[in-house]
């Protein structure tokens, strides 16, 4: 059912998205779909929560590998993904990470982007030892905002997205994080 949620979205977005057209897409009877959610919102809200696990595990294996030798990397390796998910995932680029439909969908105390930038805190202080860096959760959520801001722009612009677009996402989180980060990061550093 969450694949058929995942097409349907993209054809006929949140709004045009049906319990009965999901049943029709999933070939299932309407009650089972009322079996498992009470209304499209808790679809939607089960999609987007499955595609954050997806997010978060294609981190993972990103962070697992030696290709990363400094947090920026893997700030740039969770923009890359980001974007993939943009251009492979369905549903995605319709839903992102659920703002479409409440900004509060993946956790009622925080924002969605909150709940990414907790994530990603997270991922960057186990890889890099980033624990102690006044103020790194603040500075990654304001770096969140930013880039999924402007890779939205992008893929508003052009199917595909805008890769100058992309490129100046980039240059913008780089230069932010770096500007508020480097001097914290050597400070933090024990010796």
């Amino acid at each position: 059912m969450l694949d058929a949620c995942a097409e349907l979205v993209d054809e006929v977005g949140y709004e045009g998205l049906t319990t009965t057209l999901l049943a029709e897409r999933a070939e299932v009877a309407i009650g089972s779909v009322y079996q498992f959610f009470p209304d499209k919102r808790a679809i939607v809200q089960a999609l987007t929560l499955r595609t954050l696990e997806s997010y978060l595990q294609r981190l993972d294996e990103r962070f697992a590998s030696d290709d990363l030798s400094d947090w920026w990397d893997g700030v740039d390796a969770a923009i890359d993904e980001y974007i993939t998910m943009h251009r492979t995932v369905p549903g995605f680029r319709t839903l992102h990470f659920g703002d479409v439909v409440d900004l509060h969908l993946l956790d009622e105390q925080r924002d969605n982007n909150g709940v990414i930038a907790d994530q990603l805190a997270r991922l960057l202080t186990e890889r890099f030892g980033l624990d102690g860096v006044p103020d790194f959760r603040f500075h990654l959520e304001v770096a969140v905002e930013a880039a999924d801001a402007l890779i939205k722009l992008a893929f508003r612009r052009r199917p595909e997205g805008d890769e100058r677009v992309q490129v100046e996402a980039r240059a913008l989180v780089r230069e932010y994080l770096h500007r508020q980060l480097d001097a914290r990061t050597e400070a933090a550093q024990p010796g």
